[in-house]
């Protein structure tokens, strides 16, 4: 992988990433390389920039009238995209914006070692702000002398995995930071490679196998619920997968937590009669939900690929409210 620098100490110079991107794993976000070595990470051919009348790009079908069908709420990432491989190199570049000195000892050796420990534990990131916290974590366990956390000696990336949730507000609080600034930042970070360098961004993320060609055929009320910022979303719907996907149907960060949404969608008008499904990767997010009686209509889905690990898997599986989903069932469903 390519060094990532940035120029001076300015917020917005941001040199672009170039050079192969590590892989994901054969369907999550885990690459299985050793340390030092990559291959070019895999990608569906990408469409040259332009807007929605461009050759390739595919609007979603219209949807069933509201009589008998289905309500799908989908995750983004993790569900319908592997976005791992962006998500890490963004928040590298944002960290160095952040905290500048803190890089100082950092080469492209170490760069490449934080990218690889991101695979590994993107399942605990639940909104894109802590791949900042855990890519400044990662330095400080390797660099005592930056260290400023009372967490970071001894750490292991096991321990980062099993308490991140404790972790999370100690970290916060011992550095100083708050949540709004650090979203922020990722955002200019991220729209700023978008306008130097789009076919770079796009060509770091991918829709998993399936889940596009699912998208575009669908004849069901769809929508997307994440905590991705919704222009991101919808950037690489139109240019990696090639689909128009309405913009009033993405509901993004900013949106209010998903069970509110959730609750927003059940309740419209246009919606009633129908089977209420949501699709996610992440159980902490589908406990949410059943902890909410108003949600009680939804079925609910955890996939077995993107960002979850085999021991949550488990877990869903004694769950009642909870089914496993695979690629092949996904697909069925979502026609």
């Amino acid at each position: 992988m390519a060094a990532v620098r940035v120029l001076g100490t300015a917020p917005g110079r941001l040199e672009r990433v170039v050079g192969a991107l590590p892989a994901a794993g054969s369907l999550g976000c885990r690459s299985t390389l050793p340390v030092g070595r990559v291959r070019p990470y895999f990608v569906r051919s990408v469409p040259p920039p332009g807007g929605a009348g461009r050759r390739g790009v595919r609007a979603v079908r219209p949807p069933r009238a509201a009589m008998g069908g289905d309500l799908f709420a989908l995750d983004f990432d993790g569900v319908l995209c592997d976005s791992c491989g962006e998500s890490s190199l963004s928040a590298v570049k944002a960290a160095k914006v952040r905290w500048p000195w803190v890089f100082e000892q950092v080469d492209s050796a170490m760069e490449e070692w934080i990218v690889e420990q991101m695979y590994t534990l993107r399942p605990v990131v639940e909104t894109g702000y802590e791949n900042l916290l855990l890519v400044r974590l990662l330095v400080e366990i390797q660099i005592p002398s930056v260290r400023k956390s009372s967490v970071a000696e001894g750490l292991s990336i096991q321990e980062i995995l099993d308490n991140w949730l404790k972790l999370k507000p100690t970290l916060m609080d011992e550095w100083q930071e708050d949540r709004e600034s650090l979203v922020d930042l990722f955002g200019r970070v991220r729209d700023d490679w978008i306008e130097n360098d789009l076919s770079g961004w796009i060509a770091a993320n991918r829709f998993y196998p399936g889940t596009a060609d699912a998208l575009k055929l669908s004849s069901s009320e769809t929508y997307i619920v994440t905590t991705k910022q919704s222009r991101f979303a919808e950037a690489l719907l139109k240019e990696l997968a090639g689909i128009d996907f309405p913009s009033e149907r993405v509901y993004g960060l900013g949106t209010g937590p998903k069970v509110k949404v959730l609750q927003q969608l059940q309740q419209m008008p246009q919606h009633q009669g129908l089977t209420l499904r949501f699709i996610e990767d992440r159980l902490a997010t589908l406990k949410n939900v059943i902890k909410e009686p108003a949600l009680d209509k939804w079925n609910l889905y955890l996939v077995t690929w993107g960002y979850n690990i085999p021991k949550e898997r488990e877990e869903a599986q004694g769950i009642s409210r909870i089914q496993l989903v695979d690629l092949p069932d996904f697909s069925k469903k979502l026609k």
